[in-house]
């Protein structure tokens, strides 16, 4: 099962275009639950009656809305990965701030240093 974790990690790591760190962690840990990872990630990253540019975009507005400055660096990272336009981000910054306020929008200050 190791092998197949690494690989696991390498190719959630090559779609995001970065691995995060947590993934590093987990795999130390507890490598079943990489793998449960990786499922749910495979509907995120991939293209289905959504894009995965929508998708991610929609994981950077739930990220921020629970004030996770960690995750909305590694969603900020995926959308831009998966070809959103600064546009695209800070119109999701609207909806981010309509329907969670500003401590949300707070937890997006460094992440969107990536998009100047």
């Amino acid at each position: 099962m190791p092998e197949e974790v690494d690989k696991l990690v390498k190719e959630m790591g090559e779609k995001l275009g970065f691995t995060p760190g947590i993934l590093e962690t987990l795999k130390d840990l507890d490598p079943k639950f990489v793998h449960k990872y990786g499922i749910c990630n495979k509907k995120l990253l991939s293209d289905g009656a959504l894009p995965a540019k929508v998708k991610s975009l929609m994981a950077l507005a739930v990220v921020a809305s629970k004030q996770c400055e960690a995750c909305t660096m590694a969603q900020m990272k995926n959308a831009l990965n998966n070809g959103a336009t600064k546009e695209e981000i800070m119109e999701t910054m609207d909806v981010i701030f309509i329907t969670s306020g500003a401590p949300a929008i707070s937890a997006c200050r460094e992440a969107l240093k990536l998009i100047k």
